[in-house]
């Protein structure tokens, strides 16, 4: 069976093997893909792997061959999945791979911010601490999280993780879901969108890209949270509207963000994120430890020898 993975640099730049999907298939694997050569490189596959490069119904229905669609992600709105669903073609995604690497992220920016870690590390490399009249210093103010309120934007598998990490800290949990009652008994608090922003200390949001979340973070909502407030995304980068969060960033109505997704990426520099204050930015990587990507490369092997068997799982177009 004839299989191309379109652009698998990011899952893959050497650290792994595809090895297991090359004893299931006859694979030709490109690190990346231009939207100009997508269909001639999957022209004649069965199966098509992608990450991030888009499969549109204009390009689907030049595909006669095409029987599976195996994505390199959770996410796959970069997917006509409708189209696909039409020809009676599968897509099968990654679910809840990065659940630990994506929750151990968001306290990282938590605590990066709480315990200035950066600023005073930078601040005794450049001297500070040598020539102190004392035996500590503070370049700015540090604070405890045990005690604040998290506020969780989307209680699915990460943002439950969350919650139980935050919890771990001494947090209080507030959480905004679309059906809080499939978690009744929960030591967590489920309150409108309204609420949690007025009431967290820090915000993390963990709800997929769809037309109601898009711009979800927008100035009302910012302009409902604490001046002392924190947010976090690592989500989807157009979940939040970057130049309202920039707004509030410098005009200081919140404290500080840290955002691992940006609504274009990798980001043009006009982005206003980039020059804000405050806001610790990275580039995806919260999904990237090497042993999230193992876990990721099994799951779609998995994939790959389900769909070959006739019993395709993971789907999410059927």
């Amino acid at each position: 069976m004839k299989a191309v993975i379109l652009d698998g640099f990011c899952e893959n730049p050497g650290d792994l093997s595809w090895d297991a999907a090359k004893e299931l298939c006859d694979f030709t694997i490109y690190d990346r893909t231009a939207p100009e050569d997508v269909l001639s490189r999957a022209a004649g596959a069965e199966i098509v792997v992608v990450n991030k490069v888009a499969l549109t119904r204009e390009i689907i229905e030049q595909l006669p061959d095409l029987r599976f669609v195996a994505i390199l992600a959770t996410g796959y709105n970069i997917i006509d999945t409708e189209c696909c669903a039409e020809r009676g073609i599968p897509v099968a995604n990654i679910p809840a791979y990065s659940t630990d690497s994506v929750a151990q992220y968001v306290f990282s920016f938590i605590l990066a911010h709480a315990s200035r870690v950066a600023e005073h590390s930078a601040a005794v490399h450049d001297g500070a601490w040598t020539a102190c009249p004392d035996f500590t210093f503070r370049v700015a103010p540090i604070c405890e999280i045990a005690g604040k309120t998290l506020g969780i934007v989307g209680y699915g598998k990460i943002g439950q993780k969350v919650a139980a990490i935050g919890r771990a800290f001494g947090m209080n949990i507030l959480a905004n879901t679309a059906h809080p009652e499939k978690y009744a008994g929960e030591d967590v608090s489920f309150v409108d969108l309204d609420t949690l922003a007025g009431e967290s200390d820090f915000i993390s949001l963990h709800c997929p890209l769809t037309k109601d979340t898009n711009c979800l973070v927008n100035a009302e909502f910012l302009g409902k949270m604490k001046e002392n407030a924190f947010l976090a995304n690592t989500s989807r980068g157009p979940v939040v509207d970057e130049q309202a969060l920039a707004d509030a960033l410098n005009n200081g109505s919140i404290a500080g963000a840290g955002v691992d997704v940006l609504s274009t990426e990798p980001p043009k520099a006009e982005n206003p994120l980039l020059s804000a204050k405050n806001c610790f930015i990275t580039p995806h990587i919260a999904w990237a430890p090497l042993e999230t990507r193992q876990r990721l490369m099994d799951i779609f092997v998995e994939n790959i020898r389900a769909f070959i068997n006739g019993s395709p799982i993971n789907v999410v177009n059927m």
